[in-house]
């Protein structure tokens, strides 16, 4: 495939924002030109994909850049937080070459209504719920992606945290457990249905969490449609998005999550969507962990209760989102069908602890 054939499977902004989601052009560019940050004449495009953070393209004459906002009335101050996620590209874009370069923080909200930030545009492919159209994903391709996703994983966990200063982004101690009680008391604030999965597997986690692993840098959100593909080679992970989750903690819980969105072919519908790691040639989600011993040196143990908490904790984000589209906060219509994603969650983590296994192969 050639480079202007890969061009056209790039992820296309809309010039037509979503209702209630629009930037003030004028005073974004008052205020870039007022903290000397000269990008010239600009104009402003919306991504229509993702779920949780609003991202948008800057277009200038120096190049091309990406703005990310909270979404409208989120209410969830820790999962939006700008400033933070700004400072995390910032200490790792030294040591570790898969982030995009962070270009500025604001966070007055009298500029476009909340803080933002910007960063550089990483241009690529993104495979996200479907295949992109025009690309042949054979098994070969995606054997290689996913071993490269892996192998990209191993990298950020094998970091130096206290070297770098990426300690100063979490606080280890304790985490496994503040982490189970913070995604329970998330879902009580966000629940608009009674599901008896959820509620099932949530006292089970509660019941079952394990001792602190060694901690380290881990980004909380690793899975297919947060990579950038190479144009020229589409194996080749060019940068690793969305790190607005990321913290210092147990790498057992990052893996859990990624396995989570690791979707197989025999899994439930619901769940296809979160990655297309369920097309042949990908790796099961025990090669997964073969792979990721292999590369680490790290033993994986207690799998069970890092696939089930990952899959309650994907099953919360989901209703949080839900639960936006519910109060009206959002007019994003593919919010509608979540709440069945959230029951499929749930039910994942309890077959997980049915089986005492994490594939369904």
């Amino acid at each position: 495939m050639s480079l202007r054939e890969s061009m056209k499977l790039m992820d296309k902004p809309s010039m037509v924002m979503r209702k209630g989601e629009e930037i003030d052009l004028q005073a974004l560019q008052t205020y870039l030109q007022d903290n000397r940050v000269t990008l010239g004449d600009i104009s402003i495009e919306q991504f229509q994909n993702g779920y949780s953070n609003l991202t948008y393209l800057v277009r200038c004459r120096e190049g091309e850049f990406v703005l990310r906002r909270p979404p409208k009335n989120a209410n969830i101050k820790s999962a939006h937080d700008m400033g933070r996620e700004f400072k995390v590209l910032s200490l790792l874009k030294p040591v570790f070459d898969k982030v995009p370069t962070p270009t500025i923080y604001c966070e007055d909200d009298s500029v476009i209504g909340s803080p933002f930030y910007i960063m550089e545009r990483v241009q690529g492919i993104i495979l996200r719920s479907s295949p992109p159209k025009g690309m042949s994903l054979t098994p070969d391709l995606m054997l290689a992606v996913s071993e490269n996703a892996i192998d990209n994983l191993a990298a950020l966990h094998s970091l130096d945290i206290q070297t770098t200063g990426l300690i100063e982004l979490g606080k280890p101690e304790g985490y496994a457990q503040r982490q189970v009680e913070g995604w329970g008391g998330r879902y009580e604030k966000s629940k608009t249905d009674d599901l008896p999965s959820m509620a099932d597997l949530s006292e089970w986690i509660s019941s079952n969490i394990p001792k602190d692993n060694p901690p380290c840098m881990i980004h909380n959100d690793y899975k297919y449609d947060n990579m950038v593909l190479s144009l020229e080679n589409h194996t080749e992970i060019k940068a690793i998005l969305d790190w607005e989750m990321a913290t210092v903690g147990d790498p057992m819980m990052d893996l859990g999550t990624t396995l989570a969105y690791w979707s197989e072919l025999a899994d439930n519908v619901a769940l296809k969507p979160f990655s297309l790691t369920w097309m042949p040639g990908n790796l099961k989600r025990q090669e997964v962990i073969d792979r990721y011993q292999l590369r680490t040196g790290k033993e994986v143990t207690n799998i069970v209760f890092y696939f089930a908490y990952a899959s309650f904790k994907l099953g919360v984000i989901c209703q949080q989102i839900y639960a936006r589209y519910k109060r009206g906060s959002t007019t994003d219509a593919r919010f509608a069908s979540l709440i069945g994603v959230v029951n499929a969650c749930g039910q994942n983590g309890l077959r997980a602890i049915e089986k005492d296994r994490i594939s369904n192969w």
